[in-house]
């Protein structure tokens, strides 16, 4: 089982969608994990109600830090916003395997609650059409530099 994180800055949103998406699609092959260089203290409540509309389970999601995963082996890393693949991270165990999803904030959007949703199904969109095309690796089989 590979393991991945997802980070964001506030860890409110998108690395919360990638974490949930990825735990519920990714057929026990992955445990996915997600964390904020500045956590912003709570999930935000959109992106509960589209996962829970999605089928996806909620409950447990909270806003962590990264600092929580500095000691844990992992496999994997995401940043999906653009201020966190911009920060100096930890020095993660094990140097795994990195990457930047960049995915416009939703959080950020100001308008009616149909357009604040709607960016988050945007976001949602974009990081499940991402984590599929993970999920279809022979994730077991890839050495680091592969990944």
């Amino acid at each position: 089982m590979k393991s991945v994180l997802f980070l964001c800055t506030g860890n409110s949103a998108r690395s919360v969608l990638a974490e949930a998406y990825l735990n519920h699609a990714g057929g026990g092959r992955f445990k996915a994990y997600s964390a904020g260089s500045q956590p912003a203290g709570k999930v935000n409540p959109l992106a509960l109600q589209l996962l829970s509309a999605k089928g996806i389970r909620t409950a447990g999601f909270r806003s962590k830090s990264w600092n929580e995963f500095a000691s844990m082996p992992l496999d994997l890393i995401f940043t999906v916003c653009d201020n966190a693949a911009a920060e100096t991270c930890p020095v993660w165990p094990g140097k795994p395997a990195t990457a930047h999803w960049g995915v416009p904030d939703p959080a950020a959007v100001q308008g009616s609650d149909a357009e604040k949703r709607a960016a988050f199904e945007r976001a949602y969109v974009a990081l499940s059409r991402r984590i599929e095309r993970l999920i279809a690796l022979p994730v077991e089989t890839l050495d680091r530099q592969t990944l």
